[in-house]
């Protein structure tokens, strides 16, 4: 009885940290309101070949949003706005344990794969490294952004319903116009994909 109990302690206990770490992975940062700012950004989301190339995706899919995504580049370099790449990095102990259990040890820093893939190696004047979902979780990316005068955000990048979608929800939450690149987006599950982008179109958010 003993061990019995003792196991399923460990099962709890490990049960609530997979839950804790999972809800600190997802939550969305409010930040601070932005003032009136009229520039506008391209911001490349999670564009890395553990990702990419990581088997969600298929050939077309990713050709297709590629495509998308080489043409916001070029027209953002014709308009002058910066291009930003956001890359993913789990850099704390807890979410380098949960993506080693999880999801196959993707994006762990340090490690290869957390480089931009091939088609998008070239692009970006600007690099920000996130630790979770919310682009903005360090504080970087809200530094740069007022630096470059930026109030207007157009995204692309993956995941749809994860990072993509918290990203843009923070973004909204501080008074940023957004406007996501729907050719440009990867999804791999397409329920999750389509609560998100209800919830980002609710809250103002315009997909283009």
């Amino acid at each position: 009885m003993m061990y019995i109990w003792a196991a399923s302690i460990i099962v709890i206990a490990a049960f609530l940290w997979a839950l804790l770490t999972l809800r600190r992975i997802g939550i969305v940062t409010q930040g601070q309101p932005i003032e009136i700012r009229p520039g506008t950004a391209l911001l490349l989301i999670d564009l890395q070949e553990d990702f990419w190339n990581g088997g969600q995706y298929s050939e077309e899919q990713k050709a297709h949003a590629a495509l998308a995504i080489s043409e916001a580049a070029q027209a953002a370099e014709e308009n002058g706005f910066p291009v930003v790449v956001i890359r993913q990095e789990w850099s704390q102990p807890s979410t380098k344990a949960f993506a080693k259990i999880f999801m196959k040890g993707q994006g762990i820093a340090g490690h290869p794969g957390t480089q931009m893939a091939a088609p998008f190696a070239q692009l970006g004047q600007h690099e920000v490294v996130k630790r979770v979902q919310d682009g903005f979780e360090t504080g970087s990316l809200d530094t740069l952004l007022a630096q470059l005068n930026i109030g207007h955000l157009q995204i692309a990048g993956l995941d749809t319903a994860f990072c993509v979608n918290k990203t843009a929800q923070a973004a909204l939450a501080r008074g940023y116009k957004v406007s996501l690149i729907s050719d440009g987006l990867l999804g791999a599950l397409p329920k999750a994909n389509a609560k998100a982008r209800d919830t980002l179109e609710k809250s103002g958010a315009q997909f283009i």
